[in-house]
């Protein structure tokens, strides 16, 4: 797996994993209901604050209802900050007993470079033959017990995932990603409007699986 040029892990946040399992989910008693439209913005930090210096952190915050969320602190002993950096990766991987093959690789300064190389922004709904999904929002993998840090990364059911439920439990469930934009920090920051009712249980949401959604960086 991690014999190829790619970091196939990544360095991620995910608030529930990170110990914050009030963040994100639907309705009360969450932070961000995801039963609404959402804007999701991204930064990307570098070293001198210029377009041309070494990327060094990367940065999200959300808007919904006109207010802005900064993204959940990290819950893990040992391991602090809302943003991912160098160390924040490294922290993470060591406290979940994961390779860090993102430092291994380069790191931010490396992913900065192959931003100035040029990437294509790629946004889907998709589901998993592989892992069903679970590294997602549920227990993975499976052989580690649920209490072991770094394995709960959601609420979901580890029986839930794989492509054959899902698609037969909810065949017409799509996404609306709208108004991406790019440019300066600070340039492209706006506020949501026409949010969703919140609904309380699986059945109230219906089955098209509905999320209206925008994306700044």
């Amino acid at each position: 797996r991690y014999d190829g040029v790619c970091d196939k892990d990544g360095c991620d946040f995910n608030p529930w994993r990170m110990g914050n399992h009030t963040f994100y989910g639907r309705g009360q008693p969450f932070v961000t209901d995801s039963t609404k439209k959402l804007t999701v913005v991204t930064q990307f930090i570098t070293s001198d604050g210029s377009d041309d210096g070494d990327l060094v952190e990367i940065r999200r915050f959300y808007v919904q209802d006109g207010k802005m969320i900064p993204n959940s602190e990290s819950l893990i002993a040992g391991v602090a900050g809302n943003s991912l950096t160098d160390e924040f990766c490294h922290d993470m991987k060591n406290a979940f007993g994961d390779i860090d093959d993102f430092n291994l690789k380069g790191g931010m300064k490396a992913m900065g470079e192959a931003l100035d190389r040029g990437l294509v922004l790629v946004m889907s709904i998709w589901d998993d033959p592989l892992a069903n999904m679970l590294w997602l929002d549920s227990d993975y993998p499976l052989n580690k017990k649920p209490s072991t840090p770094g394995v709960n990364r959601g609420p979901c059911k580890t029986d839930t995932g794989s492509p054959a439920y899902l698609r037969k439990k909810y065949p017409g469930a799509s996404v609306r990603y709208s108004d991406i934009k790019i440019g300066a920090i600070g340039t492209t920051f706006g506020s949501t409007t026409g949010d969703r009712d919140a609904h309380d249980d699986d059945a109230g949401y219906g089955r098209d699986r509905r999320l209206d959604g925008s994306t700044y960086v």
